[in-house]
Parts: C-alpha cells; sequence; structure tokens
C-alpha cells in the first residue's frame, strides 16, 4: 500500500523539522552579562571590592626546554604594577606601570619606556580588579558562539577595548568561569599572538583565582604556576617607583 501525504501533511512536516532546528539552537546570552557571570562565580562584586593590593609568587617554565624562572607580581590599587622576572643566564626583567606610563628594564634590552598600543596593554594589565570594572575599560563586548576547550562547552566573547585592543575570552558556560584567552600582544618586536588556558582554580580570600596558566606564544609553551597570593599587604610606595634610567626616559618625552 502506498502511502500518499497530502499537501498540508508536507506543510505539518516541512514546519516541524523548522521547529526543531529552532529549538536545538540555544540563545547565546549577551557578553555583558556573561563577564558578570564571571565576577559572581569567582567570588561576587563585594569580595572583589575589599581588595586594595596584592602580591603574588610563583614560577614561569618553558615547557621541555628545562628553564624555569621565579616571577613576583605588585599590585595595588587603582593601577599600580611592577613585576620582576629572575631568568637564569640573563638576569632581572623588570616590568611597570603607574595608570600614565609603562616600562620595562632588562639587561639585554636596557631601560624602555612603552608607547602606542603597547603602553595601552600594559596599562589594562596594571588596572587593578579590571574585571570587576569591565565597563570602564571596554567599549564593546560581544558573545560570538559556543566553542568546546579541553572537553568544557564555553561561550566564546570577543572584548574590544575603547583604545581597539581585542581579546576573545572563552567562559564555562557551566561554572562561569573563565577558560581560555586569546588576543595579539603587542610588543617592541611587533604583534605576537598569544593563547592562555588557566585551570586550578582556589579560593583566595573569598576569590577563586586560577593557579595555573599555560600558554603558547612564539612557538613556545609556558606553564605558569601561582605558589603564594597575599591581598591587602602595605607595599612601599617605592616599589612602584620607576627607575631613574626610566624617569631620565620619560623626562625627555614631555614637550
Amino acid at each position: 500500500m502506498k502511502l500518499r501525504l497530502r499537501k498540508h501533511d508536507l506543510l505539518a512536516v516541512a514546519l516541524g523539522a523548522v521547529f526543531c532546528q529552532l529549538a536545538a539552537q540555544e540563545p547565546l546570552p549577551q557578553a555583558g552579562a556573561i563577564l558578570d557571570k564571571y565576577i559572581q562565580a569567582t567570588g561576587g562584586r563585594a569580595a572583589y571590592e575589599k581588595l586594595r593590593s596584592e602580591v603574588r609568587t610563583g614560577s614561569m617554565e618553558i615547557v621541555g626546554k628545562g628553564i624555569t624562572f621565579k616571577m613576583t607580581l605588585y599590585r595595588a590599587a587603582p593601577s599600580k604594577s611592577y613585576m620582576v622576572l629572575e631568568v637564569p643566564g640573563v638576569g632581572k626583567i623588570e616590568e611597570g606601570a603607574d595608570g600614565q606610563a609603562a616600562w620595562s628594564r632588562s639587561a639585554v634590552q636596557g631601560p624602555r619606556v612603552k608607547e602606542g598600543d603597547e603602553r595601552a596593554q600594559a596599562l589594562l594589565a596594571a588596572a587593578f580588579n579590571a574585571d570587576l570594572r569591565w565597563r570602564d575599560f571596554y567599549k564593546s563586548a560581544e558573545t560570538q558562539g559556543t566553542e568546546e576547550v579541553n572537553g568544557q562547552s564555553c561561550y566564546k566573547v570577543l572584548i574590544t577595548t575603547k583604545e581597539g585592543l581585542q581579546q576573545t575570552r572563552y567562559y564555562d558556560k557551566k561554572s562561569g568561569l573563565l577558560v581560555k584567552a586569546t588576543m595579539i600582544a603587542k610588543t617592541q618586536m611587533g604583534e605576537i599572538p598569544t593563547e592562555s588556558v588557566v585551570s586550578d582554580y582556589k579560593t583566595v580570600d573569598g576569590i577563586l583565582i586560577p593557579h595555573k596558566t599555560f600558554m603558547k606564544v612564539l612557538g613556545q609553551e609556558i606553564l605558569m604556576t601561582l605558589e603564594s597570593l597575599k591581598t591587602n599587604v602595605e607595599i612601599e610606595e617605592s616599589r612602584f617607583q620607576a627607575p631613574e634610567e626610566i624617569k631620565a626616559l620619560l623626562a625627555k618625552k614631555k614637550p
């Protein structure tokens, strides 16, 4: 026996297929809601607002090369930062920012003041509680879709700063935690694509902090491990002052 479908039966089948497709498409949340959920998932606004300073110590390992160096990072509100890396065979590499100027100093490159996009990127990184105050720094945030990262289903969010710098972040759909971030780093050597995967979240003073960051930069794999984090500690103002060589370079730039 032949089964014959009438025209309205065919229409019903077609409409059913359409509705099934629409049902399968999960509506994407607004990017702002995803960024705000991250703050809530990691401790909440009140916990972040209690923080005024921090000192982080840890290590950076170039995977497969047998090279590991120590890292110490000092930060204070609203936008002071000083980091020192102790690299075997190279010596100290220092990075600093104070909300206006950003600089670096090493035995290889000497003192240097950062300019343009490189300066803007460094100042954003130095801004204390920037994730909490993201509306102050980003001119737009857009949910671009979903993507799997190491087996985790994530929302993909593109953020653009007021200076036009961009970063793509991947937030776990269930937990709201940041899983991965990609960006084009602005450096003295030019633009460098970077990828960072964060993990090993642990609670410190009421806030979930990733203690491991796996980075891919210029074909190298780097594992950053956070070993100690102290918050709301007294940091001497001199810690954030630029070295005399940097002050001299900044003085030359003044009109």
